[in-house]
């Protein structure tokens, strides 16, 4: 599996914060004294948390000057060893954990352990950070860190400027770090979704239940059913029974034709009487009254 950007990235800052921050521990460059009056004008005095030490163009530099004025022993320059020291363990422990978190021998990272080691190197950051700051803040202060009156000048030195690069990287690097935690959180958000709840689950505090009336409806409404008007209930008379079954469909009614005339044959001579009609044979094909 391919390692994610945030531990590569956390990886490469982590360990250039920590040798920033060995470096400014040990180099004697955290304040410049220059101005003596009694020396010549090239002549500067490096300060740092464990040696001073003075410097000349034309001369080495000499180290371990001694400390007239107490300013090793001042609160500031206490606290920053101790900070820095272990703002360096915390920063070694961290890579440990990453180194076992990340571990790029292997096709899956632990994000546990890797996020655990961004919060380890977040936190040696602001060991790291704190002393630097306290120090910058108290550096003209001649009642804090003592250094000689006027005309002399304390100045920033290059170790204060690695110290807040080592700690800003190391914030940078143990953030990134830190986002190993993303995908563990996430696949525990997935697993609660997934799990059945323990016992019944209870309405919300929020959800009212309102039994609305029913509105009462309008006679036009309320009587009209199916296409047709209803009576009333005060309509219906008591001998008025609902009907029961569906209509029977009645058959159409037809007429009878008859195809034979009926008046042919009788309408014969008129001259002719009643007598002589009634003894001559009938040619019709209907009776006659002769025949009954």
């Amino acid at each position: 599996m391919r390692t994610p950007v945030a531990m590569t990235l956390g990886m490469v800052l982590a360990p250039c914060g920590l040798l920033l921050n060995l470096t400014a521990t040990l180099a004697p460059g955290w304040r410049l004294v220059k101005g003596y009056l009694d020396q010549p004008v090239d002549v500067v005095l490096y300060q740092g948390l464990w040696d001073m030490c003075r410097e000349q163009s034309s001369q080495e530099r000499e180290c371990g000057r001694p400390d007239n004025l107490g300013y090793l022993t001042a609160e500031p320059v206490l606290v920053a060893r101790g900070l820095m020291v272990t703002s360096l363990a915390v920063t070694a422990l961290g890579l440990l954990l990453a180194s076992l978190g990340v571990r790029c021998w292997e096709d899956e990272p632990h994000v546990v352990l890797a996020g655990a080691s961004g919060l380890v190197l977040f936190a040696a950051g602001l060991f790291s950070l704190i002393p630097v700051s306290w120090y910058t803040h108290f550096l003209g202060d001649r009642a804090v860190l003592p250094f000689p009156e006027r005309p002399v000048t304390a100045e920033v030195s290059y170790s204060l400027v690695l110290g807040y690069l080592g700690s800003c990287l190391l914030l940078l690097g143990g953030f990134s770090l830190a986002l190993s935690f993303a995908p563990w959180c996430a696949e525990c958000r997935r697993r609660r979704r997934k799990a059945p709840p323990g016992g019944p689950r209870r309405p919300s505090i929020s959800t009212v239940y309102v039994e609305w009336p029913e509105p009462a409806l309008t006679p036009a409404i309320k009587y009209y059913s199916d296409g047709q008007h209803r009576p009333r209930p005060a309509e219906l008379g008591p001998a008025d029974k609902p009907k029961v079954g569906f209509p029977m469909p009645r058959p159409r009614t037809k007429t009878y034709t008859n195809p034979q005339d009926v008046l042919n044959g009788e309408t014969g001579a008129t001259s002719q009487s009643a007598s002589s009609r009634s003894t001559r044979p009938c040619h019709s094909s209907l009776p006659c009254d002769s025949d009954l």
